[in-house]
């Protein structure tokens, strides 16, 4: 046989085998009746709560005006300058110039000192507004 035929031959094959294994590989993935299957079907959050063991809960969103009084779980980071403190109460303006209130208490962790009016700060947050650390 001459070469552009051997070529062209080899080429079908090439492209028969590709199309074979492309067909064979889905269907073998595929489960067999009556085989058990080595992962749980999860059908609700009940049935993944179960498989997964106990899963913390959070407590709810304060309603406005509420705020949190103690460490929590961190909702974010926020950062800014202080343009006021009143008592345990800091405005904190950010950097797009929305003003916000962090609450700050005897259990926040001061990283870098106590803050003053006019100073940049970095507060992570709880979602009632409570800083755990101010830097």
């Amino acid at each position: 046989m001459n070469l552009p035929i051997q070529r062209s031959m080899l080429t079908i094959f090439a492209a028969t085998l590709v199309t074979a294994t492309l067909l064979i590989a889905p269907a073998s993935g595929k489960e067999k009746p009556g085989k058990q299957s080595k992962h749980a079907p999860t059908t609700s959050a009940a049935a993944a709560s179960a498989l997964m063991g106990s899963v913390p809960e959070s407590s709810p969103a304060p309603k406005p005006g509420q705020y949190d009084s103690k460490p929590g779980m961190a909702w974010k980071t926020v950062g800014g300058t202080v343009k006021s403190i009143q008592g345990d109460v800091y405005t904190v303006e950010d950097f797009d110039g929305n003003q916000m209130t962090v609450h700050v208490g005897r259990s926040t962790k001061h990283l870098r000192g106590n803050k003053k009016v006019g100073d940049s700060i970095r507060a992570e947050i709880t979602h009632g507004g409570f800083a755990n650390s101010v830097q």
